[in-house]
């Protein structure tokens, strides 16, 4: 089978790029890969392990006859990534992003592309580990996962599925909403539970008696804080680009602990039962649903 790709561009191969280029690659999807980061240590090891084919820090050489550039940074530097790239894509290149926000991140492409904008379509994989770098990425990572593709207006049909194509190489589910529904839902689903695991860790460790409490912390913390071995810098930039969404979440969080609280001062056991057998059902539910999706898409591809 000839590659669907001849030449794509991941601007840093660290966990989401470099699986996705394993993907690619596992798929025969793919002819050169080249890897373009701010850290030559970085893509030194991406060349190691056989993520990229080539390491650049040259844009212009580097997307030259591009097909796909998948920008996988922090959001904040997505902007100047893009900007920088505008000059040098040619009018065939189409370019898609990684980020967990993405009205910021298409103010910021449209700032930065001008009239070129149509050639970027933004996307988010739902897939991730607590774990980041080279090293981190695998090949699997998105099959059976979603990823969220938040076409704008300036995108022509052919654009957005030459990304989700290519994404659907990697095993992966496509699915369209626009910006500000992406970034209301995910502030729910994603931002918050992150930002809870970062602050129970912190709360914990600022105490006096920290070293103690940890050496008895066991599997529930372990489980609860998982998320908090996540790259501090990304968080960062997701909280100041989703800010609003995210004190929505916070404050519901907030009014929800402040139910708890007064029903556990007034030592209401009925009501305190009634929270945690109403969120046992919705959490088991869901597992389910997931389950028997993940079956029926195992059945599908088998068949």
């Amino acid at each position: 089978m000839s590659a669907a790709l001849k030449k794509i561009v991941i601007v840093g191969a660290g966990l989401i790029g470099g699986s996705f280029a394993l993907a690619l690659r596992r798929a025969h999807a793919v002819e050169q890969i080249v890897g373009i980061g701010r850290s030559a240590a970085s893509l030194q090891r991406a060349l190691q392990l056989g993520l990229i084919d080539a390491a650049s820090t040259a844009l212009p050489e580097a997307l030259q006859d591009a097909d796909l550039v998948l920008v996988s940074v922090p959001v904040a530097q997505t902007e100047a990534v893009l900007r920088a790239a505008q000059p040098h894509l040619s009018a065939h290149t189409v370019v898609t992003d990684a980020g967990s926000i993405k009205a910021d991140v298409v103010a910021a492409a449209r700032r930065a592309l001008g009239d070129r904008v149509g050639q970027f379509v933004p996307g988010h994989p739902i897939a991730g580990r607590e774990v980041s770098g080279p090293d981190a990425a695998i090949a699997d990572l998105y099959v059976g996962r979603k990823v969220v593709l938040t076409p704008i207006p300036e995108n022509d049909i052919a654009v957005v599925e030459r990304v989700a194509a290519a994404w659907r190489l990697t095993g992966a589910e496509i699915h369209h909403m626009k910006p500000e529904q992406h970034d209301a839902v995910f502030a729910a689903v994603s931002h918050l539970p992150h930002l809870l695991s970062f602050a129970m860790v912190n709360e914990m460790v600022c105490r006096p008696e920290a070293d103690l409490l940890l050496q008895y912390a066991a599997g529930g913390f372990r489980d609860f804080t998982r998320l908090a071995s996540s790259s501090p810098e990304m968080w960062r930039d997701i909280s100041l680009a989703n800010q609003q969404a995210i004190l929505v979440e916070l404050d519901a969080y907030i009014a929800q602990l402040g139910r708890f609280r007064g029903q556990l001062a007034a030592r209401d056991g009925d009501a305190m039962q009634a929270m945690f057998s109403q969120a046992q059902r919705a959490r088991d539910a869901w597992l389910q649903r997931a389950d028997a999706n993940a079956a029926q898409q195992k059945t599908d591809e088998d068949a």
